[in-house]
């Protein structure tokens, strides 16, 4: 079963979407599999110029996948492989955007999320914590409305999402807003592409060098945890865990 799909380049924009709807497009192994060699073809492609980042059904990712969770450490290489993508890497996203998939989101070099999408950091709900997505999500997000998000789990709406910087804008019809952006991405050189991309990740990726061991750590000892044990077996029973007051 191909869980994310890659299209031809459609006057340099190559589409990659994620297509697993049973699992509401989860961190599987398949699925961040998939889309690391997705965006390993598209570096190589010289036809494509940008990808495109979308989804089918009503949620762009819903994190970590409880039942067939990704290694941790591919998961953080692939989200280094999109902050280093010699291409820019738009997102489009139009439904619920949860946990892991947020810091899919935070790697992309623009995003745009229509009116259907909320989002939700609900790591500290079920024991975990934001751990290795916070490499790409800390340097584009405000830090007050990071710390509000990372402790309390609450839902927040597109609008909420582009003020605090992580994503790009919140658009009625994202289609639309991207319109100008992707000719302006058809506009440039490759080269000119490349180099500018170079500059604005920088600082992300001397984070990614510096801290992803360390927190690929801490993401791993988490999961192992009491607490995760409680909370995942928790959402997956659809019950509070135990500490809830």
């Amino acid at each position: 079963m191909t869980v994310v799909r890659i299209s031809k380049p459609e006057r340099g924009i190559t589409t990659l979407t994620l297509d697993s709807p049973p699992n509401r497009n989860a961190l599987s192994a398949a699925l961040v599999t998939g889309l690391a060699q997705a965006l390993q073809a598209c570096a190589t492609d010289t036809d494509t110029r940008a990808i495109l980042l979308t989804h089918t059904g009503t949620t762009f990712c819903a994190g970590a996948d409880l039942k067939s969770p990704a290694d941790p450490a591919a998961f953080v290489a692939l989200l280094r492989t999109i902050v280093a993508h010699p291409k820019p890497v738009v997102a489009r996203v139009t439904g619920h955007v949860r946990a892991g998939g947020l810091g899919l989101l935070a790697a992309c070099d623009i995003s745009v999320a229509g009116p259907a999408a909320t989002f939700a950091f609900t790591e500290s709900l079920l024991g975990l914590a934001p751990a290795v997505i916070s490499l790409p999500v800390l340097p584009r997000m405000d830090p007050r409305a990071a710390a509000r998000y990372y402790l309390t789990g609450e839902r927040f709406d597109a609008a909420e999402a582009a003020r605090t910087g992580l994503i790009t804008e919140s658009a009625a019809d994202p289609g639309t807003a991207l319109a100008p952006i992707l000719t302006g991405l058809r506009r440039a050189s490759p080269q000119g592409l490349t180099a500018s991309k170079s500059l604005v990740t920088a600082t992300i990726l001397e984070k990614f060098d510096r801290h992803t061991e360390d927190l690929t750590a801490l993401s791993a000892s988490l999961f192992a945890s009491p607490d995760a044990h409680e909370g995942i077996t928790a959402f997956l029973e659809r019950r509070d865990p135990a500490w809830v007051l």
